[in-house]
C-alpha cells in the first residue's frame, strides 16, 4: 500500500454510491455565498432524475438558489447516521457538483417535474409556484466514506455507468 487513505475504487464501493444517492430524501448542499464567498451548507430535499441524477426543487427565497445562479459550483453530501454509534462511522458520499437550473415551460421542466413528484409527492404543493425551480446537480467527482477506513474516490462513471 502507498500509505494513502483511499483505496482503489472497485464495484462493492460503486455500488455503496449509487445506493447512497437512490435512498436520499434530503443532503447537505454546500455553496459558496455570492457576497462574501464563504462557504454555507443548507438541507435540500432531494430526488432522482430519469437519469439518476440527483435534483432538488429550491425558491428564489433561499440563500443556496442565490448563490448557485452567480456560481453553479456547489458539493452535496448524502447518507444518514443511523440510530446507534458513532455518527462518523455510517456511510456517506460526497458529490462535487455544477448546478443546472431546469427552465419552466421546457420539456425537460415537464419531464423532472414528473420524477421528482413521483418520489416527492408532498412538494405538489409548491412546485408549480413561479419563485420554484428545479436544479439538477451534476456530478464532476465524489468522495465516498464507507466507514472507518474505508475511503474511495469515484468518477461520474463510476456514480452511473451500470457496467
Amino acid at each position: 500500500m502507498n500509505g494513502s487513505p483511499i483505496r482503489p475504487t472497485d464495484d462493492e464501493a460503486r455500488m455503496r454510491a449509487r445506493r447512497l444517492l437512490a435512498v436520499a430524501a434530503h443532503g447537505a448542499l454546500g455553496t459558496l455565498d455570492p457576497e462574501t464567498g464563504a462557504p454555507m451548507v443548507t438541507r435540500v430535499a432531494l430526488a432522482l432524475s430519469p437519469e439518476g441524477l440527483p435534483v432538488t426543487l429550491v425558491s428564489d427565497l433561499a440563500a443556496h438558489t442565490r448563490a448557485l445562479r452567480v456560481d453553479p459550483r456547489a458539493s452535496l453530501m448524502v447518507g444518514d447516521p443511523g440510530p446507534k454509534g458513532d455518527p462518523l462511522s455510517h456511510p456517506r458520499l460526497t458529490l462535487r457538483a455544477s448546478a443546472r437550473f431546469v427552465p419552466h415551460g421546457s420539456d425537460d421542466h415537464a419531464r423532472l417535474r414528473r420524477f421528482y413528484l413521483a418520489q416527492r409527492p408532498k412538494s405538489a404543493l409548491y412546485a408549480d409556484f413561479a419563485d420554484f425551480s428545479f436544479v439538477v446537480l451534476e456530478p464532476l467527482a465524489a468522495s465516498l466514506n464507507a466507514g472507518f477506513g474505508r475511503a474511495y474516490n469515484l468518477t461520474p462513471q463510476d456514480l452511473f455507468d451500470p457496467a
